[in-house]
């Protein structure tokens, strides 16, 4: 992970964000399951659910991530190594577990998986990005739609994904403009929630790129919270009002390089 240059602290760890916001009795509806990654988790979580992600506790851009799918005759793993994707199939839990463990390069987290809501097909999370210029309260700045590649277990725009613009999504699903913007506040409130929480937690902290999914039943997860660099650079292309609101007060603490 990069060394930042800019005024603004970072919560190190997914496991560790998830227990603040687990530990919260607002926010802990909005996260899924997550332990950290050993033998005994991994079999006790492939028990309960069907299918897992398994995470490095630090890292971006999908590295590393995995998916574990538990059927009638055993389990299937799928890897992102570079921006390829690798599956294998095992006869046992314990076979997921030692090419996990043979792999991994630093500590890491199981999660709960989250069948995503699809668009056109393919599944999406949004993140959205909540920024504060110093001395200010947090401020949604804007939206960035992830809608996964073909066959991709990840949705990150590094991995093959498309960025869609809020709007765009809401039309595509077929929302009203009325639908479209009770959904949008929603995710807004919940990110809104989440910075407060985790700013107070840590202080200094002046950005987040707040990922938020919805499954199909229509309820809302939080995938992870990026707290170092979130990135918003392919907005630039699509809803220039926002990324520039982005760039405004990325500059206010010092990230005058943002992306």
């Amino acid at each position: 992970m990069s060394r930042k240059n800019y005024a603004s602290r970072t919560i190190r760890g997914k496991l560790k964000v998830c227990r603040y916001l687990q530990a919260d009795s607002a926010l802990r509806q909005y996260v899924p399951n997550t332990v950290s990654f050993n033998r005994s988790n991994l079999e006790s979580m492939a028990a309960r659910y069907s299918a897992l992600f398994v995470k490095p506790d630090v890292g971006s851009l999908g590295l590393g991530i995995c998916k574990v799918i538990r059927s009638n005759s055993g389990y299937t793993l799928k890897e992102i190594a570079g921006k390829r994707q690798k599956k294998r199939s095992y006869s046992s839990i314990g076979g997921v577990y030692n090419r996990i463990a043979a792999q991994k390069s630093g500590p890491m987290i199981i999660q709960q998986g989250i069948k995503l809501a699809t668009v056109n097909n393919r599944p999406y999370d949004i993140r959205v990005m909540v920024q504060r210029k110093p001395g200010r309260s947090w401020t949604v700045t804007g939206h960035m739609v992830k809608v996964g590649a073909a066959g991709k277990i990840v949705t990150n725009y590094f991995q093959g994904g498309t960025i869609y613009t809020i709007g765009k999504l809401n039309h595509q699903l077929g929302l009203s403009e009325e639908e479209g913007a009770q959904r949008t506040a929603k995710l807004s409130s919940i990110a809104l929630q989440m910075s407060r929480l985790l700013s107070k937690k840590r202080s200094g902290m002046h950005e987040m790129g707040i990922d938020l999914a919805i499954d199909n039943s229509g309820r809302i997860w939080v995938l992870e919270v990026n707290s170092n660099h979130p990135q918003f650079h392919p907005l630039k292309a699509l809803d220039r009002n926002a990324y520039r609101k982005m760039k405004e007060y990325a500059r206010s603490y010092g990230r005058h390089a943002a992306k």
